[in-house]
């Protein structure tokens, strides 16, 4: 159901996308009235949130029955201490062993009330999903709000709202009611930079819970298609495996879960910061087999084939699988209900993409498996990076992936139908008349994702 405006964009990424998804190839396939249906529901669905949580269970650490019993249990705990009252429904995904579904109640009937509080666009985004305000978040507030009051959040959504302003009329998204945990004085005039929850949500728009502390070691929230990607990448006990561009490590910390902990994998990232995250969400979930570098992939093959010092640059064909999960213009993440970015950022990304694949290819061992994906749904960033690199590189050969719960690859980067039933692409936009109806979750969680590209490649 639709209840926020499209997601806003600046007019020339809107043409650019628009470009994209009316191309020659789709509108030979499907028309052109099919072809603009499709891309006004894609700009629709991702200003709204999936009908779903995904939780990844730590099936490596306890079995998935238990899991699901000890979150329900811990959610019950929680929403009854809290002013949340509902019933937790906690599903198996059908398909994959290790999801559980959390279905989200909305959106609800709620009143908007006079007073305001206005938060950020991602802040707003994390509510929309079951988070709750923290001070951070928020840039603007009624004059004399004191912890205590009731107040309607409001997202700004093209980032105008001035720090600290007591009004604001500018392009915003309502997405529930709360209680200020904390005076306007405290957030705003204060030269120590103020942490912890500012509004405790009581009326969501969206109502989940909040996973805040909720079974750390043994439930990992993520993003279904983030799940399937391990699955697709399938690590096995012994292997050596390259996680390119791993932060915060979610995907990390479960290919070392799917391969039971046995064998290595070596995740790589620039940030220093981002870097301890991996290491604490591995320490947390009691993986060993986890070796964290801060390190430019781009520059991870050493010259030397002799080199046998631990960390990187590695000597070519290193690794039995490489996971190239790589930075991209971001444009499937639900809910967004704005990107200010303009067409020169968004196309900024195939470059980088393609100096990383260069490296991917030669730390692959021969035999072994590269998985490339991505969170957005650009023909760019996808389906023709998947062409050039199939024409750059004659070694590599499509694969067939499991599970394959998504759509397959989109027309308009000239590959043909054999090769674009191999890729995966979550399309949320083909099922989103479907989403808020009465089919069970568990048959339209695959549909109602974020939007998200997967290929597999075999180096022979």
């Amino acid at each position: 159901m639709s209840i926020f405006p499209r997601i806003s964009l600046k007019p020339e990424v809107s043409d650019y996308l628009k470009s994209v998804f009316l191309n020659n190839e789709v509108l030979a396939a499907v028309g052109l009235q099919e072809a603009e249906s499709r891309f006004q529901k894609l700009l629709t669905c991702l200003s709204h949130p999936p009908s779903y949580t995904c939780v990844r269970a730590s099936t490596h650490l306890a079995p998935l029955e238990e899991i699901r019993h000890k979150l329900g249990e811990d959610l019950k705990k929680m929403c009854s201490s809290s002013a949340e009252e509902f019933s937790v429904q906690i599903l198996p995904h059908p398909r994959i062993p290790d999801v559980l579904l959390l279905p989200v109640d909305g959106p609800r009937p709620v009143k908007q009330l006079s007073s305001e509080v206005v938060v950020g666009a991602q802040c707003g985004s994390a509510v929309l999903r079951g988070a709750h305000v923290f001070v951070p978040g928020i840039v603007g507030s009624p004059k004399y709000m004191k912890a205590g009051d009731v107040v309607s959040v409001l997202s700004d959504l093209e980032g105008r709202c001035t720090r600290g302003a007591t009004s604001f009329q500018g392009k915003r998204g309502f997405v529930g009611n709360g209680v200020a945990q904390i005076a306007r004085s405290s957030i705003f005039c204060t030269d120590e930079p103020t942490k912890g929850i500012g509004v405790r949500m009581v009326e969501p728009l969206y109502q989940s819970p909040s996973f805040d502390g909720v079974l750390p070691n043994l439930a990992f929230l993520q993003n279904l298609p983030s799940v399937v990607v391990g699955h697709v990448l399938g690590p096995r006990p012994g292997e050596r495996i390259l996680d390119m561009c791993a932060a915060p490590g979610g995907k990390t910390c479960h290919i070392a879960a799917l391969m039971e902990d046995q064998g290595e994998v070596v995740a790589l990232d620039r940030v220093k910061n981002k870097i301890d995250r991996i290491r604490q969400n591995a320490q947390m979930l009691q993986l060993r087999s986890i070796k964290v570098y801060c390190f430019n992939s781009i520059r991870a093959v050493s010259s030397n084939a002799a080199q046998d010092t631990e960390g990187p640059p590695f000597p070519p064909e290193s690794f039995d699988r490489v996971l190239l999960d790589a930075p991209c213009s971001g444009l499937g993440q639900r809910p967004n209900m704005s990107c200010t970015w303009s067409l020169k950022e968004i196309c900024s990304y195939q470059p980088l993409q393609r100096k990383l694949f260069h490296t991917a290819v030669q730390l692959l061992k021969k035999g072994g498996v590269l998985v490339y994906s991505t969170c957005t749904v650009t023909l760019a960033e996808n389906e023709e990076q998947v062409a050039w690199a199939l024409e750059t590189f004659p070694c590599l050969t499509l694969q067939p992936q499991e599970p394959h719960i998504g759509a397959e690859g989109m027309l308009g980067a000239g590959l043909s139908p054999e090769q674009l039933r191999l890729l995966q692409r979550f399309s949320p936009e083909l099922s989103w008349d479907q989403t808020g109806t009465a089919a069970p979750l568990p048959c339209r969680a695959d549909g109602d994702t974020i939007g998200f590209f997967i290929a597999k490649f075999l180096k022979n």
